[in-house]
């Protein structure tokens, strides 16, 4: 395929185009990268336009077998796994707003933050279903659940999402599927994720595709400013090198994981890797498997890759960037972690 997926002219006109573009641009560039692997989940490998093409698919389901009309809550209840980011993506291509919820949180925890969203359509894992199922009688809203991964005696008459999609394997298989169409406005509601709930319930934080925009160019500008602080030029794109990696070690239902690794590294054409929990050695085995280029999370992340016991058996080489935030973080972890990865560039993310 050609290299790179769109022109710098090209991209630029996308994100300067009079009314500041929507989410479903990002969702509509990652097509151009094809039969790249996107996701990579254990022994599982799934494409931009196998994912694609099943989000697709599945906005017009929302939209034609579950009545999803523009605005609409749909929640999402589910760890690190590909439908994941299909679902994410069929929500908002559906109009609705999409509301990750914690995938650890407690069954009446998992009551609360359905009822204060308003989920029309709940969508969940295995486990996380059946933590919740007790609590359905009970709910105010939530007219439709759709369980992944699960067997039909786990699930009883609730829809499975295999028997609407196919399970990851077999969305290669699914044909090219075009984006329903809704009319969406900048300042539309998108996402809307909880806080931790520290001072109390966790409360519920909206975010417009303006706001989803703005941090993919952020990232991009943030990149480029790396290298010109360090007097560097930016490098030019080189079709030559091996693609990206990321390893997704943190959860999706958090905005850094979906907004600053998801969403970006599917612009870029970037490898994601997702783990199913935190594991340092899973970690080391992953990056020197996969070539990862990028990792981050939370300091105690890099640190217990750099002090596990098992560190100096693995070739990190690949790793370009580790990033962290989300909690203090002392000068001595810049050091170790230049000392540890010898290509990389340590850095520091902050948001609210």
């Amino acid at each position: 395929m050609p290299y790179p997926a769109a022109s710098v002219k090209q991209i630029h006109d996308m994100l300067t185009a009079k009314g500041a573009p929507f989410v479903a641009a990002i969702f509509e560039m990652s097509r151009a990268w094809g039969d790249l692997p996107l996701a990579v989940y254990e022994n599982e490998r799934v494409s931009y336009k196998a994912a694609t093409n099943a989000a697709a698919k599945l906005a017009h389901i929302f939209i034609n077998d579950y009545g999803v009309k523009k605005g609409d809550r749909i929640a999402l209840i589910m760890r690190n796994l590909p439908e994941w980011i299909v679902i994410f993506w069929a929500a908002v291509l559906s109009g609705a707003i999409i509301s990750p919820l914690n995938a650890w949180w407690t069954a009446e925890e998992l009551e609360y933050g359905l009822n204060d969203c308003g989920a029309k359509l709940v969508i969940s894992d295995a486990a996380s279903f059946k933590r919740v199922a007790p609590k359905i009688a009970g709910l105010k809203c939530a007219e439709h659940f759709i369980v992944a991964r699960a067997g039909k005696n786990d699930i009883g008459a609730t829809a499975a999402l295999e028997a609407l999609i196919g399970d990851s394997a077999s969305w290669n298989a699914i044909p090219h599927q075009t984006i329903p169409e809704v009319k969406m406005l900048p300042d539309d509601i998108v996402t809307l994720f909880y806080t931790s709930g520290t001072t109390g319930s966790p409360k519920g934080a909206y975010g417009t595709h303006r706001n989803c925009i703005t941090n993919l160019m952020n990232t991009m500008v943030a990149q480029a400013r790396m290298y010109i602080r360090r007097g560097e030029k930016p490098p030019e794109p080189d079709p030559t090198l091996p693609r990206k990696a990321s390893l997704m070690s943190i959860p999706l239902f958090h905005v850094t994981a979906c907004h600053s690794v998801m969403v970006v590294s599917m612009a870029a054409g970037t490898k994601i890797v997702m783990m199913h929990k935190w594991d340092a050695l899973k970690a080391l085995e992953i990056i020197e498997c996969e070539q990862i280029t990028s990792l981050g999370g939370v300091p105690t992340i890099a640190w217990q890759i750099l002090e596990h016991p098992q560190f100096d058996e693995f070739n990190v080489d690949s790793v370009e960037v580790v990033s962290y935030g989300g909690a203090p973080s002392a000068p001595e972890l810049v050091k170790r972690i230049v000392e540890g990865f010898p290509n990389v560039q340590p850095g520091q993310g902050y948001g609210l």
